[in-house]
């Protein structure tokens, strides 16, 4: 698979189809958070913390994987994890 497909994935410890999977099922949770924050912005009564917690929780998952990967390949934590993880 040529590199442009294959880098990044390889650079997370994940598969092509991996990466998609995992890529795919953040932009549907980010979807349905945009969706309710789309409704709160009509009817601020409703979905209040509803989109915001949702991206904390990715974003921390997201930065878990990252801290997981790193320790799976024995390299230290560093300043630039937190950065990186926003990267998918």
């Amino acid at each position: 698979m040529p590199s442009f497909f294959s880098k990044h994935p390889n650079s997370v410890g994940e598969t092509y189809w991996q990466h998609f999977a995992v890529a795919l099922g953040f932009a549907l949770e980010l979807f349905a958070a945009a969706g309710a924050a789309l409704v709160h912005a009509f009817f601020p009564a409703c979905f209040e913390k509803t989109a915001s917690l949702k991206i904390t929780e990715l974003h921390d998952r997201m930065v878990r994987s990252r801290i997981r990967i790193k320790s799976a390949n024995g390299a230290d934590f560093d300043d630039k994890t937190a950065e990186t993880a926003r990267q998918i």
